[in-house]
């Protein structure tokens, strides 16, 4: 998938941003963290669902990038992979922490938290909703949020990933660190467990 000229662009100017903070400019980094933190959290939403989750997780994410930002090799791929990448790991880690209490979920848990960054519902909607399907829109996007949830975290990751967050499948295999087969089988997975679940959940609404 090849990147457009304002992606180029985008991508280039963060990667300036990058550059001026390891050279210890400050405004550079306020800069950088508002560029990045709105896509930083909602990868964190997606995942986990909870907005306060989602919240601590980012501002983890920006302390670890804070401290390691000077291992970061400007000539050894793109910024967002990297920050990406730090960011899989850390919900990783959440997940583990928090297994236990999630097993005793229920699989129809309420929906929590607000709307932030692009989701299922807008790709499945008209971009150009009218006014009475504004409700109809947000409640699509519940059930979107809450069928994921219900997905295995390998295959939720890769889904938020490419379909959410529109990585390509070579960004997507540096990421997950496994191979761009595995990412597209995911993938498919992903979505067609997705698609079932919203069926069903369509079915009990209705």
């Amino acid at each position: 998938m090849e990147r457009t000229p304002e992606q180029e662009a985008a991508q280039e100017a963060v990667a300036k941003l990058v550059r001026q903070c390891m050279a210890g400019d400050s405004q550079a980094w306020q800069q950088l963290v508002a560029s990045q933190h709105r896509r930083i959290y909602a990868i964190c939403y997606r995942f986990t669902g909870s907005g306060t989750d989602a919240e601590d997780l980012t501002q983890e994410v920006f302390l670890k990038l804070y401290k390691n930002l000077s291992s970061f090799d400007t000539q050894k791929g793109s910024f967002q992979t990297w920050i990406t990448t730090l960011a899989r790991n850390l919900l990783v880690d959440h997940f583990r922490r928090t297994r236990l209490e999630r097993a005793s979920d229920s699989l129809d848990a309420t929906f929590e938290g607000e709307e932030d960054g692009p989701t299922m519902g807008d790709r499945l909607a008209d971009p150009r909703p009218s006014q009475e399907h504004h409700v109809a829109g947000l409640e699509l996007k519940v059930r979107v949020q809450n069928a994921l949830k219900q997905l295995s975290p390998e295959l939720r990751e890769a889904v938020i990933l490419r379909d959410l967050e529109d990585m390509d499948y070579k960004e997507i295999s540096q990421v997950l660190r496994i191979p761009e087969g595995t990412v597209k089988s995911r993938i498919s997975r992903g979505r067609g467990e997705l698609a079932r679940l919203l069926q069903r959940i369509e079915g009990q609404v209705v």
